[in-house]
């Protein structure tokens, strides 16, 4: 389990939910059985915080492992930043290896991930009430798509990002973002200087996967779904 959403992209509002993130393990008699298990897990809780009169939004996701990987194969950016994310909240042998694994399933058709969502967001901004957090998660997608293909190293927090590529106006949105709240809106003429940062980035993008030296396909696809029935396996013990 890692925490993904704004909080691993680090741009979190005092208001922003909890998102957890992950995989866990069917044991192999339900797997066998007549009823087909869930390969899915979704819990959201309100959790109250000691102390005080705030409540914590949790919002928790998690797939049975075979499924995971199946998602990691099939060039996956949501499942691979998952796994790769630094916050993690549980973990364990079994998470370092498929981490390990996890380094060669780093593609270039991955890049569909990067350009669907960007270009999901960005036709969020053009609805009525933008936001700025629709905004930081285009640049977010970008940067971290952009990244990927030219090194094969996988960077989801923006501030992290913007260490490399220096762009001006996102220190000032993410400290805008930090310190209001989640749906902050976006006046229309600071969007349209933001708009042409966010072309300049999809024609960076682009040009990123044209020149990618990334493989077509996961080269650990053999270990990978060894490590999914190894561990299916000693459930039985």
């Amino acid at each position: 389990a890692t925490i993904s959403g704004a909080h691993l992209y680090g741009f979190a509002s005092p208001d922003s939910d909890v998102d957890l993130r992950g995989a866990f393990l069917i044991d192999a008699r339900s797997m066998l059985g007549l009823a087909a298990p869930e390969e899915t897990m979704t819990i959201v809780a309100n959790e109250p915080q000691p102390g005080s009169s705030k409540v914590l939004e949790l919002d928790w996701v998690a797939h049975d492992l075979r499924k995971f990987v199946r998602m990691m194969v099939n060039h996956n950016g949501y499942a691979m930043e998952q796994l790769y994310s630094p916050l993690v909240v549980v973990g364990g042998p079994l998470h370092e290896e498929l981490k390990d694994l996890g380094r060669g399933a780093l593609t270039r058709p991955m890049v569909r991930h990067y350009f669907g969502f960007a270009r999901g967001r960005r036709q969020r901004l053009r609805e009525p009430e933008p936001t700025v957090k629709h905004l930081l998660y285009a640049y977010r997608v970008y940067l971290s798509g952009i990244l990927l293909m030219r090194s094969g190293e996988l960077d989801a927090n923006l501030p992290s990002l913007n260490e490399r590529f220096r762009l001006g106006p996102i220190e000032e949105l993410v400290q805008r973002k930090r310190e209001g709240a989640e749906k902050m809106r976006l006046e229309a003429a600071e969007l349209e200087v933001h708009e042409r940062h966010l072309d300049g980035l999809e024609a960076e993008l682009k040009q990123a996967h044209d020149h990618s030296v990334l493989p077509l396909e996961a080269s650990t696809v053999a270990a990978l779904d060894d490590l999914v029935v190894r561990a299916r396996l000693e459930t039985l013990r």
